[in-house]
């Protein structure tokens, strides 16, 4: 960590984010002292007394625990479920605690796993050890960091140590799913706290000011044509529990690849709820996408439509019907933006749909019911020859010689694309269609995002 000084600010900007997303009709309630001086705190800790410490423990701590302790001799809420860390006199090796329990868990799981092995005659001598021994291990020597929680224990482990002396630590919850899980030191876990209590409570400050400037900034580099870099910031963005940043991301990598699995997951639990749901972005392209996502999903597949349509708002469930009862019109057609957008891609799109290669399964379809013989009237000679776009292979090479025939002129009609709001940034909603779906692989989202494209409704970049 360096200097204490270091801490304070860090550890004061938390204090005053948890005051500020405090609900007294959501969260416990907060100690007096806490709203009065806005620090979560408690006085700090003299070297005599972290020296105390480590002549109990036997150990020198690792630096960014004594610089903690030295600034605050304990702390309270390490983020939603660490209600109150330990000071100097409070830290204990875990065996020596109430919750040594953890301990015994996971030597149960070490056992069982090691019996497990024992009818294993293939294994080699040199084999690593199953993980839930090592984790046992791990746990049956760590330091407590945590005194109280919502199952969940935070640990340092004496024998993982860096070339800073500071040790591994850990967050271990069981509920989470996950087993320990390793971060470098007691400074990097804090921090990883702190970002977990952001994307829970997304709390007013400096911290959400700062991600929201990030997250347009990012949008406005994703319409200039760049990707990874704004793709690398959402993804930080959404850690902070930034939901703009989940809608941006979305759209750009839907266009790189499996935008069925991006689709269920962003909808599924929808960022902003009908901000989202009854907004131009989501009707105009979010929704056709959706509806061809349950057209195309399998049994087992996450199904939002459905979904929305039983637990969605009335003025949403209203969309949806409205939508379903115009696609259901003969003559239906998608919409894929503005009148000049729109005209250029239906050309492409319309003429690939009117090609035999299109109008033909790609599989033969599988029939689960009486085999039925087809008889030729042939005169005494041999049946037909089946026809090229017979065979499925043809078929999707037909196919995949028409889309690069077709591609240059979709991606030049890409200049003729506005964004719908500040929270549209790619054209996702071609992807509804089964032709241009299969057109745009992922190699041409990636070049569709790398296109500069329109940063405002309605003006040319």
């Amino acid at each position: 960590m360096g200097e204490r000084t270091q801490w304070r600010p860090f550890l004061e900007q938390w204090s005053a984010e948890w005051v500020a997303a405090h609900d007294p009709e959501q969260h416990l309630p907060l100690a007096e002292e806490v709203v009065r001086d806005t620090w979560l705190g408690f006085a700090p800790a003299g070297e005599a007394e972290v020296a105390a410490a480590e002549a109990r423990l036997g150990r020198r701590l690792p630096p960014s625990l004594r610089e903690f302790l030295l600034v605050t001799n304990g702390w309270r809420d390490a983020g939603d479920f660490i209600y109150r860390l330990a000071g100097t006199e409070e830290l204990a090796w875990l065996r020596d605690t109430d919750d040594r329990t953890w301990i015994e868990v996971y030597e149960d799981l070490a056992a069982d796993s090691a019996e497990d092995d024992e009818d294993d005659e293939d294994d080699e001598e040199d084999e690593e050890e199953p993980f839930e021994v090592a984790e046992a291990k791990v746990l049956a020597r760590s330091l407590r960091l945590s005194l109280d929680g919502d199952a969940a224990v935070m640990l340092l482990d004496p024998d993982d140590v860096d070339e800073d002396g500071e040790w591994a630590a850990y967050w271990l919850a069981s509920w989470s799913g996950m087993g320990p899980e390793r971060y470098d030191s007691f400074h990097d876990l804090m921090r990883q706290q702190w970002v977990s209590f952001h994307a829970l409570r997304k709390p007013p400050g400096a911290t959400r000011d700062h991600w929201d400037a990030q997250v347009e900034q990012a949008r406005r580099q994703a319409l200039a044509g760049e990707v990874d870099e704004p793709l690398a910031l959402f993804a930080k963005a959404h850690e902070y529990g930034s939901e703009r940043a989940d809608v941006l991301s979305a759209q750009m990598t839907a266009l790189l690849g499996d935008w069925r699995g991006v689709i269920a997951n962003l909808l599924w639990h929808v960022p902003g709820g009908d901000d989202l749901l009854l907004g131009p972005l989501f009707a105009t392209e979010l929704l056709p996408l959706l509806v061809r996502h349950d057209q195309l999903a399998h049994p087992h597949d996450l199904r939002p439509l459905p979904r929305l349509k039983e637990q969605a708002s009335e003025p949403v469930r209203a969309l949806i019907r409205d939508h379903e009862a115009r696609a259901a019109e003969p003559g239906f057609r998608l919409t894929f933006g503005g009148a000049e957008f729109d005209a250029a891609v239906h050309a492409v799109a319309d003429r690939l749909a009117a090609h035999p290669a299109f109008r033909t399964p790609d599989e033969q379809p599988v029939d689960g019911g009486p085999i039925v013989a087809t008889l030729y009237a042939t005169r005494g000679g041999p049946p037909p020859e089946p026809g090229p776009l017979s065979n499925p292979a043809l078929v999707r090479a037909a196919r995949e010689a028409l889309c690069e025939e077709a591609w240059p002129e979709l991606r030049a009609a890409l200049a003729l694309w506005r964004p719908l709001s500040e929270d549209h940034i790619a054209p996702i909603s071609l992807l509804a269609d089964p032709v241009l779906a299969q057109l745009i692989t992922p190699d041409r989202g990636r070049a569709i995002l790398a296109t500069p494209r329109s940063a405002d409704p309605g003006v040319t970049s």
